[in-house]
């Protein structure tokens, strides 16, 4: 049986390396939370605080990491995976992170005789908790076929998207509908309420129209509108997506005015002391902006 590292113990990461474990495959992790590891290691993998010995013992090596920065120093830095990695290693990059990020690595790993995978994922840490991820993968047939029973051990929904990269990509467009219809929605919500509507009457009106969206009829009702505020993703993650959608835009030359809109209504969530809450809660922060009570449903 093959040996795969997984680096990044997260609030993401660990749930997804312990689903792994679950399911038969020889794990040895890496994180900086100890906590983490020793979680890691009752379900019988190995942890390592050395990323040599977790890379040089590895035929796959997973990374799970809050950002590009982070990826760039795990990946290429000095001391790092591609440092330490045999010919022929994959590494499955699952970290939402820019697409230069992942274009630049994937060629360095190229030029080292190495395979890379950009595998970003959907839904939220709810949904890794139960194994139910959602997987936009960039890569070759090849090493999509080699992961794939990987990330089937994650989640319940993978779709191939193109070659590497293409991922990374998928993953920004997708995100942008997820967090931007948060504040079209933050502030459909605040007008009703402004107006004096009825916040179940006004629901059923939307979810009878084409303006529904999935936010508002699947996520908010569990979430904010049921006075539920602790995050499954946070406002301050959502703030770093836009950062990276709105740079990724900017590179193609593709003009987003709604997406830098909604960059700047969840800066200034982030400036009032929301970052930390549930992203849906930018319905609470354009309440308080309008000076309104947020509509909550009846229970």
């Amino acid at each position: 049986m093959q040996t795969i590292g997984f680096v990044g113990l997260g609030r993401m990461g660990r749930p997804m390396a312990s689903n792994m474990c679950r399911k038969g495959f020889r794990l040895i992790v890496n994180d900086i939370n100890e906590e983490a590891m020793d979680e890691l290691e009752k379900l019988q993998a190995k942890a390592t605080k050395d990323l040599e010995e977790l890379t040089s013992a590895s035929e796959v090596v997973i990374t799970m990491l809050p950002d590009s920065k982070v990826v760039r120093s795990v990946v290429a830095g000095p001391g790092g995976i591609f440092e330490h990695a045999k010919p022929g290693t994959l590494i499955l990059d699952m970290s939402t992170v820019d697409p230069g990020t992942t274009d630049e690595l994937a060629q360095e790993a190229e030029g080292r005789g190495l395979r890379m995978v950009d595998a970003p994922v959907g839904r939220l840490a709810s949904h890794a908790d139960a194994g139910e991820s959602l997987f936009m993968v960039g890569g070759s047939d090849e090493d999509f076929a080699l992961v794939k029973p990987m990330l089937e051990a994650m989640g319940s929904t993978i779709y191939h998207c193109g070659p590497v990269g293409t991922g990374t990509r998928t993953k920004l467009v997708n995100n942008f509908l997820a967090v931007a219809s948060c504040q079209f929605n933050a502030e459909a919500l605040s007008f009703a309420t402004g107006m004096g509507l009825d916040l179940e009457k006004t629901l059923d009106v939307l979810y009878g129209t084409t303006a529904v969206n999935g936010q508002l009829k699947i996520a908010w009702p569990a979430k904010v509108l049921a006075g539920d505020v602790e995050p499954g993703f946070t406002i301050d993650l959502a703030h770093k997506d836009l950062t990276l959608i709105n740079g990724a835009a900017h590179e193609a030359k593709v003009p987003m005015p709604m997406g830098a809109a909604a960059f700047e209504a969840f800066s200034q969530a982030r400036a009032r002391g929301y970052g930390a809450k549930d992203f849906s809660s930018m319905l609470d922060a354009h309440c308080e902006l309008a000076k309104l009570d947020p509509p909550r449903l009846k229970k």
